[in-house]
């Protein structure tokens, strides 16, 4: 019997550790159940290097993967996306139509538009995995203006991949009730499930020969938009008069002139600052070294949907968290499982606060195994691929059977 047929259409491409980690980790662990197709769009410069190129391409053919790549256009902003999404919706089209591919599974809202052509034209199943409120996240990053035409129309859009979707995935449980009482969403019983950004932890997991001499503040990921990297260095500022012999190891991709000017601006001397890009396979030793870490970030309407992929990698690697409240259900999350601190405010007095909680905490015995713990009940990708094939088992219109390992 031939296996039921999925679309996935992602517009993060696959040659970005984003895409390695949130996309295809999944895939490869659903692919022995379902016929998959992805649809990725890829950045030049990503395309450009063959050998990762033929990495990705190998591991995609080992899976049992069906991959169409296509380029992702930046500027012009407008028709460059606009651009996209046509030839995105034609391929789309293209291989549902050949492939008979039940099922369109939409990672985020320009893949949704893609996908509402495949369910209305060939009678597919849309399952919209919206990630954020994306409209409400460009307002508040300030790169669109509160109530402006790209908002409104956004918003709208929003509105009809809700109201077309068979089914919805969102990140937080807090996204999922705001989400259900948007007015026009009333009357429209929708099933809304919470998958959370998990992580690989049996490669997110503890390194104990990790390089480790010193007392190591861990950040990890994107500086800029919506990271509080500056109170990450105000933080470790007061941290330093606890514990003198700390310094700060960042690991970061593409940023470092940013991050350098901020190290600069802080106070913080750059001689304590070890700052690494590195390739998402490398990251778990990395945060291994960590005795602590931080995910602090901008609190805003929109992150009530977020779930910052960096809280499961700190945890699996064992390592407690400084977070702050307002970014979905990281507050709780860490408040409930004892491991993490959650600062108040970001006045010298709050952080001050968090950073000697942090301290104590991560100098309590049980703490890293409380962490790992921690990471398995909540970001397990075990247990998100398990979720995604529930929906995908109730949209062929079967009951659920055992979980693809």
């Amino acid at each position: 019997m031939t296996a039921p047929g999925i679309l996935y259409i992602s517009y993060d491409g696959m040659l970005e550790p984003l895409g390695q980690s949130q996309v295809l980790a999944y895939l490869e662990r659903l692919a022995p159940r379902y016929r998959i197709h992805l649809v990725s769009f890829e950045k030049k410069s990503d395309f450009a290097d063959a050998a990762r190129r033929a990495a990705v391409a190998e591991r995609m053919a080992a899976a049992n993967i069906g991959w169409t790549p296509l380029r992702y256009h930046k500027a012009p902003t407008a028709p460059a996306t606009a651009w996209d999404v046509a030839v995105g919706t034609a391929v789309a089209l293209r291989l549902a139509r050949r492939h008979r591919l039940r099922i369109v599974h939409a990672r985020s809202y320009i893949p949704a538009l893609m996908a509402l052509a495949v369910k209305r034209l060939l009678g597919a199943r849309l399952l919209f995995d919206m990630r954020g409120l994306w409209a409400d996240e460009r307002v508040d990053a300030g790169l669109w203006p509160a109530g402006g035409r790209l908002y409104r129309m956004t918003k709208a859009l929003e509105r009809r991949f809700l109201l077309a979707a068979d089914h919805v995935v969102t990140l937080t449980h807090a996204s999922a009730a705001e989400i259900r009482r948007f007015p026009y969403m009333a009357d429209r019983p929708i099933p809304i499930t919470v998958i959370p950004t998990c992580a690989d932890l049996d490669r997110f997991s503890r390194r104990e020969n990790a390089p480790h001499d010193r007392f190591t503040y861990g950040f990890v990921g994107a500086a800029s938009t919506w990271s509080l990297f500056d109170e990450v260095l105000a933080s470790f500022l007061l941290l330093r008069e606890i514990r003198p012999d700390a310094r700060l190891l960042v690991v970061n991709r593409g940023e470092h002139g940013y991050i350098e000017q901020r190290i600069a601006a802080s106070g913080v001397a750059r001689a304590l600052v070890d700052l690494v890009a590195a390739e998402h396979r490398d990251v778990p030793e990395l945060v291994s070294r960590m005795d602590v870490a931080a995910a602090l970030r901008k609190p805003a309407y929109s992150q009530v949907a977020c779930a910052p992929t960096k809280l499961a990698e700190y945890l699996g690697c064992g390592v407690p968290c400084l977070v702050n409240r307002g970014i979905g259900d990281v507050a709780e999350i860490v408040e409930q499982e004892r491991v993490g601190i959650v600062a108040e405010g970001f006045s010298r007095e709050q952080l001050g606060t968090a950073v000697r909680g942090l301290v104590a905490l991560a100098a309590e015995p049980e703490v890293r195994q409380r962490c790992m713990a921690a990471a398995r009940r909540r970001f397990s990708l075990e247990a998100g691929v398990g979720a995604y094939q529930a929906i995908y088992e109730t949209l062929l219109g079967r009951a659920s059977g055992e979980v693809v390992p």
